[in-house]
C-alpha cells in the first residue's frame, strides 16, 4: 500500500480536468479546476502552511494545462461574475440566512481572485 499525501489531490484533479476539457471544453475544464479545486486550494492554503508550499506547484501546472489566454479570458469573466454578484448582494437587504457569505468573506475570497490571477496569468514566475 502507498503513502496518500495531500499533493497527490492536486495532480489527481489536474488529470481529472484534461478529461474534462476533452469531453465537454475549456470553460468546463476551467470552471472545475480553478473556480472550484483551485479557489478552495487557496482558501486552504491562507491557514495551512503544507498547502501554501505546494499551491505554486499547482498554479504551474494549472499553466501547462491551458494557453494563457484561455486562462486569462476565464479570469476575466470570473471576476465579471462575481462583481455582478457583489452589486446584487449589496443591493439586497441583509437577513439572517447563513447561505450567504459574509461581507468579510467576500471581500477574502476577491482578494484570493486577485493573487491567484497574478499567479496564473503573470509572463514570469519566481522560483524559491
Amino acid at each position: 500500500m502507498t503513502d496518500y499525501r495531500f499533493q497527490d489531490i492536486w495532480k489527481e484533479q489536474c488529470d481529472a480536468a484534461r478529461g474534462v476539457r476533452d469531453r465537454f471544453g475549456v470553460v468546463e475544464a476551467l470552471d472545475y479546476l480553478v473556480g472550484e479545486k483551485l479557489m478552495t486550494y487557496a482558501e486552504t492554503a491562507a491557514t495551512r502552511p503544507e498547502f501554501a508550499r505546494e499551491l505554486p506547484r499547482f498554479v504551474a501546472e494549472i499553466r501547462s494545462i491551458f494557453r494563457a489566454e484561455e486562462i486569462q479570458l476565464y479570469l476575466d469573466d470570473l471576476e465579471r461574475m462575481r462583481a455582478r454578484e457583489q452589486q446584487a448582494l449589496s443591493a439586497e437587504p441583509l437577513d439572517d440566512d447563513w447561505m450567504f457569505e459574509t461581507p468579510e468573506q467576500r471581500a477574502a475570497a476577491s482578494e484570493r481572485l486577485s493573487r491567484l490571477k497574478e499567479l496564473l496569468t503573470s509572463t514570469v514566475l519566481g522560483t524559491a
